[in-house]
């Protein structure tokens, strides 16, 4: 009789485990995506507000770590921008690769993990932030000539 009621109570368990894993509840929500070359004046001021960008050469390089995803997010928008249009903008063009660049070296030096200021790391820093300001200028010149 015991084995019969614990029978019982497994396959009721079953069932309302069951039960449940089909219930509806929250779904996880897509990540914001890339905002497009409208919105990088805005991230373009942001990042240049970043002390990763205004001071590169005394910047502990593991703490720049999320600058500098966001910066290679940004890149993306940069090469929308000059390749919007009749023709591209290849001075911008230019800038985002090297902006690409900049950031590869980053993670290729290892650098989220480099606890001191200086090396190839810093390097990367001052590379991104030397595209992060022409990009900054040309984008400036085109919304206002645009």
């Amino acid at each position: 009789m015991r084995t019969r009621s614990s029978l019982v109570a497994l396959g009721v368990l079953a069932l309302v485990l069951t039960g449940c894993s089909n219930e509806a509840g929250p779904k996880a929500r897509p990540g914001a995506g890339d905002p497009g070359p409208d919105a990088l004046p805005t991230k373009l001021d942001a990042l240049s507000a970043d002390a990763c960008f205004t001071g590169p050469q005394t910047q502990l390089p593991k703490g720049c770590e999320k600058y500098v995803t966001e910066v290679g997010n940004t890149a993306g928008s940069v090469h929308k921008l000059a390749k919007a249009g009749k023709t591209v903008n290849e001075p911008l063009d230019g800038d985002a690769t090297a902006l690409d660049q900049a950031v590869g070296a980053f993670r290729q030096a290892g650098c989220t993990t480099v606890p001191n200021p200086g090396g190839a790391c810093t390097q990367a820093l001052v590379s991104i932030s030397a595209a992060l300001t022409e990009i900054k200028q040309k984008v400036n010149q085109l919304a206002t000539t645009g």
